[in-house]
């Protein structure tokens, strides 16, 4: 049996079990198998770091402490995003962490060295609260398919260079794309920055366009990324060693969304949205057929992903109550083959 095909088994039979035992079966590095929230303490030239918002912005060294480990590790804090880096719309933006020496075996970071990490962008409980809701986004995915990204929450405590408290926010690291492809039995896809839609896998790729219309996002695509940063945008692509057909689309980047919903969010141009909470399908019509089997799934799993929302204990339940009513819109525009046909399928891409 091809790893792709055994990874159709997997996910069948994931769908009945929780993420957390979904981790354990998966090789997951110690980091990711767990969801306990974890305590770690940044130390750098911060300020330095995000003055400078341009591409060319200089990276930073500094430590990163985890509570119970005896030595700090080695660290180079950097830059990344787009909307989340402008400095009119995050006073924190996001940070790529580059672990600079392998962290000891015993260490929750054993076995990592690049990881992005996410921390609310401005201060003020509401914007706490929409990283909880984008970490929820990971978890529905990862309750959907083991095909999906890890991530884990983290205290953290920011200091500067002399060890002064700037902020201690909570955010959460994600899997490293490697990892993901690698405890799945596959590799990142070698393509360029665009792909046709008959390379990808049709079963992956409609469950992909299904959970990014539950989630309300817009701005994604499965076969074309800005020119020279590869395929795809905000979503990343696995493949059987070389293969260039049955390609796996990965979904990532949920901020701005209509789960989420923070103020800064705004449809792309040319979407046809005009707020993010507005739903739009963007699936292929060549797998419409798949497409339909997939909403059934989604419609057979309603408890268990709005069981997400329900138990996350991080929400309060002002976010709480109006992610689970946008939740709850979602299974009414599935709820039968008919509605799939007239809600979702109405706005596919490629010829009817």
């Amino acid at each position: 049996m091809s790893p792709l095909k055994l990874l159709g088994l997997i996910s069948a039979l994931s769908l009945a079990i929780s993420p957390v035992a979904a981790l354990a079966d998966h090789n997951v590095t110690p980091l990711f198998a767990s969801h306990d929230v974890i305590h770690v303490v940044i130390q750098a030239p911060i300020g330095r770091l995000i003055s400078d918002r341009s591409a060319s912005s200089a990276p930073v060294e500094g430590t990163l402490r985890v509570d119970g480990e005896p030595s700090p590790l080695q660290i180079r804090l950097s830059l990344r995003g787009l909307t989340r880096r402008k400095s009119d719309v995050c006073a924190f933006p996001p940070i790529r962490v580059d672990i600079l020496a392998p962290p000891p075996d015993t260490s929750v970071f054993a076995g990592q060295k690049k990881l992005k990490l996410v921390s609310p962008c401005q201060g003020g409980a509401a914007y706490q609260q929409y990283v909880f809701l984008e970490y929820s986004a990971y978890l529905i995915y990862n309750r959907l398919t083991p095909l999906s990204y890890n991530a884990r929450l983290a205290s953290i405590d920011y200091m500067d260079a002399q060890g002064r408290l700037i902020t201690s926010r909570t955010g959460y690291f994600l899997e490293n794309e490697k990892d993901l492809a690698r405890r799945n039995g596959l590799r990142e896809a070698e393509v360029g920055d665009r792909i046709s839609i008959g390379q990808l896998s049709p079963q992956d790729s409609v469950r992909h366009a299904i959970f990014e219309y539950m989630i309300g996002n817009v701005d994604w695509s499965q076969a074309a990324g800005p020119p020279g940063a590869g395929c795809c945008h905000n979503t990343k692509l696995l493949s059987e060693k070389q293969a260039q057909t049955g390609l796996v689309p990965i979904p990532y980047d949920f901020d701005e969304t209509g789960l989420v919903d923070p103020p800064y969010a705004i449809p792309p141009d040319g979407s046809g949205v005009y707020d993010v909470t507005t739903r739009q399908y963007r699936g292929y019509c060549a797998f419409n057929a798949e497409a339909l089997a997939a909403a059934g799934a989604f419609r057979d799993r309603q408890a268990d992903i709005l069981a997400v929302i329900d138990e996350l204990p991080q929400l309060d339940a002002g976010p709480r109550r109006k992610a689970a009513a946008y939740l709850q819109r979602f299974f009414a525009d599935i709820a039968t083959d008919q509605t799939v046909s007239t809600k979702l399928l109405r706005t596919c891409l490629g010829k009817h």
